[in-house]
């Protein structure tokens, strides 16, 4: 059940991302229930830290007060999903993209041609906005950023990385800090 701060806070981000609900590319509606919203928790965790749930396709940036901002997320694909904790060690606006050696070998044909890299912008699969997850000082490769497939929103379809609408990805963005701990969750499949 939902407060009527939450509801309250959902109401203040509509105002405050107006855009929220266009994607950069391709004027994409996103669904209603997928907006940005603040809601209550039933477990404390500090504030500043991010929580990807990939079984509801959720990331959470924790507030005070046993609340949250949640987005909805795409995430990978059931065998490239790495649950574990993470320190998010780099952020930047229009990253410049490179597929990796494994998506590369996975699918030469359509990610061969970008071996090289592609710049940021609205093109590059990496959207408007990327978070580095690190663990300890070994780049992961796993990212949280922004999508030019908007639509892929609550799937399973990325190859390892937490996808979000543009608009989310900069709300996000801008208040999340470099050294925030990053909690990727298990999948029900995962856990034995």
């Amino acid at each position: 059940m939902m407060s009527r701060r939450a509801v309250l806070g959902g109401i203040a981000a509509g105002a405050l991302l107006p855009n929220v609900g266009m994607a950069s590319k391709g004027r994409y509606s996103v669904p209603a229930g997928y907006q940005p919203r603040i809601v209550d928790l039933d477990t404390y965790y500090a504030a500043g830290e991010i929580h990807v749930d990939p079984n509801f396709f959720a990331l959470y940036l924790m507030l005070p007060d046993y609340q949250a901002w949640r987005y909805t997320v795409a995430v990978s694909q059931p065998e490239l999903w790495e649950p574990g904790t993470y320190n998010l060690k780099w952020k930047a606006e229009w990253p410049r993209w490179r597929p990796t050696n494994a998506m590369i070998r996975r699918n030469p044909a359509k990610y061969g041609k970008y071996r090289n890299g592609m710049p940021g912008g609205p093109n590059n699969p990496l959207g408007a906005r990327a978070l580095y997850l690190f663990d300890g000082d070994r780049d992961t490769f796993l990212r949280i950023h922004g999508t030019t497939q908007p639509w892929t929103i609550g799937t399973a379809s990325s190859n390892g990385c937490a996808r979000m609408v543009n608009d989310h990805v900069i709300h996000l963005y801008d208040r999340v800090q470099k050294g925030a701990k990053v909690v990727l969750h298990p999948r029900w499949d995962q856990v034995a």
